[in-house]
Formats: C-alpha cells, structure tokens, sequence
C-alpha cells in the first residue's frame, strides 16, 4: 500500500503541474490573440507580418473551447488589474 500511496501523491503533484502550466499556457496565447488582433499588418515590417501570421494560424489551429479558455484567462487577469488601480 505505501507504493500506491506514493505513485498516488506523485500523480496529483504532476498532474497541478500541468495544471499550473496549462494556466500559464493559456494567459500566453489569450495575451498573445489580444495583440495579434490589435495588429495592423500595413504598418509592421515584413519579418513581422510573418512571424505574426505564424502566430495567428497557431491560434487559429487551437479548439474553440480551449482560446476561449485563453481569452478568459487574460480577461480575468486584466480585470483584477483594473479593480486594484
């Protein structure tokens, strides 16, 4: 029993690992989908229009449910900074 109770404890600590990271994850790209969409491309230089369109096809590959989760996450972090100022 102390193994399965040690395999146990070590499963629940990865898995808020990952939690931990997916919640980071996820601020990344709903951060990263606010400043794509407040782009304007005419007046970014070639390499950036480039490397912002490899970035938009990355958001747009990723599920509805999980940018939503993203542009969530963001908001949520925004409004707490908005309420303490």
């Amino acid at each position: 029993m102390p193994d399965r109770d040690q395999e146990i404890i070590m499963l629940r600590r990865e898995l808020e690992l990952l939690m931990t990271e997916r919640q980071t994850l996820l601020r990344v790209v709903g951060s990263t989908a606010a400043l794509i969409a407040c782009l304007d491309s005419k007046h970014l230089p070639v390499g950036a229009v480039e490397s912002a369109d490899l970035v938009a096809t990355s958001i747009n590959a990723l599920s509805e449910e999980t940018l939503q989760d993203a542009l969530n996450a963001v908001r949520a972090e925004i409004e707490d900074e908005e309420a303490s100022n």
